[in-house]
C-alpha cells in the first residue's frame, strides 16, 4: 500500500478540519508532541502540535503530522495528491471548497479524458488534482 504522509508547518489540525468538512475525512488515529514519552521531548510551544495522524479519504489511507522547525522540507514540490470522483458535480463542489483561501493553477473543466479536471495548492501548501473520469478513463 502507498500512502500519501502530508506535513505542515502547525497548522496540521486546521488541515485535517476543512478535510473532514470537505472530503469526508475520517480521523484513525492521532497522537500530539505532548503525549511523547519524557525521553523524547519537545519544545513547549510544539506540545499541542500533532506528531502524527492516520486518517482516510474515501477508505484510502493518508497520514501527516506537524514537522518540527528543523525537519520541515517546506512545501510539496512535484506531487500532488489526486481526487478521482465520479460525480463531475460534486468533484468541482469540492474542488472550489477544498482550494477556497488557496491557489487554482488549471481551473475545473471538461477534458477529453474527464468529466470535470482541475489542479491547484490549499491553503495550507498541500497540492490536488481532482478528476471526475470520463468514461472509459479510469483513474
Amino acid at each position: 500500500m502507498i500512502c500519501p504522509y502530508l506535513t505542515f508547518n502547525g497548522d496540521c489540525e486546521q488541515a485535517l478540519k476543512l478535510y473532514g468538512e470537505v472530503l469526508g475525512a475520517k480521523v484513525d488515529m492521532m497522537m500530539r508532541y505532548g503525549e511523547a514519552p519524557p525521553e523524547m521531548p519537545c519544545a513547549p510551544e510544539h506540545k499541542d502540535r500533532i506528531m502524527h495522524v492516520r486518517f482516510s479519504i474515501a477508505g484510502d489511507v493518508v497520514m501527516a503530522s506537524d514537522s518540527p522547525p528543523e525537519y520541515y522540507h517546506g512545501k510539496p514540490n512535484g506531487i500532488s495528491v489526486s481526487l478521482q470522483i465520479a460525480d463531475p458535480a460534486e468533484a468541482e463542489r469540492k474542488f472550489n471548497a477544498l482550494l477556497e483561501g488557496g491557489a487554482i493553477t488549471m481551473p475545473f473543466g471538461k477534458t477529453f479524458w474527464s468529466k470535470g479536471f482541475g489542479m491547484g495548492v490549499d491553503r495550507f501548501g498541500i497540492p490536488w488534482m481532482i478528476n471526475s473520469p470520463a468514461d472509459g478513463y479510469e483513474a
